[in-house]
C-alpha cells in the first residue's frame, strides 16, 4: 500500500495541472461557440468621413443585422494608418475586434524602417473590394489625352508638379510608378489629405493628381478638372468612356486602390469562418453593392488565402517601387 502512494500522487499533481487547463480549453470552446455574444469593433486607422470610413460603415451597418450584434467603427488615425493598426494588431484574439485598411498596409513595411507590430500580428479575413484612381489634371494644360500629358512633361523635365494626398500614400507611389514607366520628371507636393491636394489642383497650383471617382466627378463634370485615364486594368462601369492608363500609351501600368478586413494573428478558426461569412454575405448585400458602386468600386470578397497571395503581391510591387523612388519616412 505504501509503495502505491508516490503514484497516487502523481496522478494528484498530475489531475491538479490539466483541470485548469480544461476548463480553460472548455470556457474558449464556449466562447467560439457562442460568438458573437456582444459587439464587435471595427479599427479604421483614417479619420471620420473619408472613402474608407464610408465604406466601413456601410459594412458595419449590414453585418450588424445578420450578426445579430452591434458593429461599432472605432477611427484611429495617424501615422500613414500605423496607430489604429497597431492598435487592432494588439488588441485581443477573440474576433470582437478587426481592422479595415488598404495599400498602405502593404506599403508601409518598406516605408519605414521599424515599426511598432509584426508582419504575421494580423491574418486576412477577405479582400472587400477594388477601386481604380483617375489621373486628373488642371484643364489649362494642353493636354487632352494621356499620351499628350506625357510628351507634354517630358518637353519640361522638373517644371511640373503632382499632387498626393501625403508622403507614402497609393496616390503618391502610384505617380512614382506611373513616373518610371512612362520616363517622366514631376515634383511632388505632398498635403495632409486628398481634400488640400484637391483644392491646389483645382486652382491650379499642382498640374496632376492621383483622384478617386467620389471625390473627382463633380470636379471634372464641371470642366473644373480633365479626367485622362483610369489606372485600373480594366475600364470602370462608372466611366466606360474613360480608357486605362495601359490602353492610352502606358502599357502593363496597373494601380489599384482596395479595402481589406483582418483579425489579430491568434483569432480562433472557427471565429474567422464566423466573420468571413458574414462579412461575405454583407458585400453580396444590395446596400453594400449600391455603396461601393458610388466609389466605383467592385466586390472582391475573396478567401483567406488568396487575399494572403494578394497582399504578397502587392507587397513585392510596392517595396520595388519604394526603392527605386528612394522613399524613407521615419515614425
Amino acid at each position: 500500500m505504501a509503495s502505491s502512494r508516490p503514484f497516487l500522487g502523481l496522478c494528484v499533481l498530475v489531475f491538479g495541472l490539466l483541470v485548469p487547463g480544461l476548463f480553460v480549453a472548455q470556457s474558449l470552446l464556449a466562447q467560439t461557440n457562442a460568438y458573437p455574444n456582444r459587439a464587435l469593433r471595427i479599427v479604421v486607422p483614417y479619420p471620420p468621413s473619408g472613402g474608407t470610413d464610408a465604406v466601413a460603415r456601410s459594412l458595419a451597418q449590414k453585418m450588424t443585422e445578420i450578426l445579430g450584434q452591434t458593429v461599432i467603427i472605432d477611427n484611429r488615425p495617424g501615422a500613414n494608418g500605423i496607430i489604429g493598426t497597431d492598435w487592432a494588431a494588439k488588441a485581443p484574439a477573440d474576433g470582437y475586434t478587426a481592422l479595415i485598411t488598404l495599400a498602405t498596409h502593404v506599403i508601409n513595411p518598406a516605408l519605414y524602417a521599424k515599426l511598432p507590430y509584426g508582419p504575421n500580428d494580423l491574418i486576412p479575413v477577405t479582400l472587400l473590394a477594388q477601386y481604380p484612381f483617375v489621373i486628373t489634371v488642371h484643364p489649362s494644360l494642353p493636354v487632352r489625352e494621356l499620351n499628350d500629358f506625357i510628351q507634354f512633361v517630358k518637353k519640361r523635365p522638373g517644371q511640373l508638379s503632382f499632387a498626393s494626398s501625403g508622403n507614402g500614400s497609393g496616390p503618391h507611389l502610384g505617380m512614382e510608378l506611373f513616373k518610371s514607366m512612362a520616363h517622366i520628371d514631376l515634383i511632388h507636393v505632398p498635403y495632409k489629405g486628398a481634400s488640400q491636394a484637391m483644392s491646389d489642383l483645382v486652382s491650379g497650383q499642382v498640374s496632376v493628381f492621383f483622384n478617386n471617382f467620389l471625390a473627382g466627378a463633380s470636379m471634372i463634370k464641371a470642366g473644373r478638372l480633365r479626367a485622362l485615364a483610369v489606372t485600373s486594368a480594366k475600364r470602370s462601369s462608372v466611366a466606360p468612356d474613360l480608357p486605362t492608363v495601359s490602353e492610352a500609351g502606358l502599357a502593363g501600368y496597373v494601380v489599384t486602390g482596395w479595402y481589406g478586413l483582418m483579425l489579430p494573428q491568434a483569432t480562433p478558426a472557427a471565429v474567422q469562418n464566423t466573420l468571413y461569412e458574414a462579412t461575405v454575405k454583407a458585400l453580396q448585400s444590395p446596400e453594400v453593392k449600391t455603396r461601393l458602386a458610388g466609389e466605383a468600386a467592385q466586390v472582391v470578397a475573396n478567401s483567406p488565402q488568396e487575399f494572403n497571395l494578394f497582399l504578397k503581391q502587392e507587397t513585392e510591387k510596392w517595396a520595388g517601387v519604394i526603392r527605386q523612388a528612394n522613399v524613407h519616412l521615419s515614425l
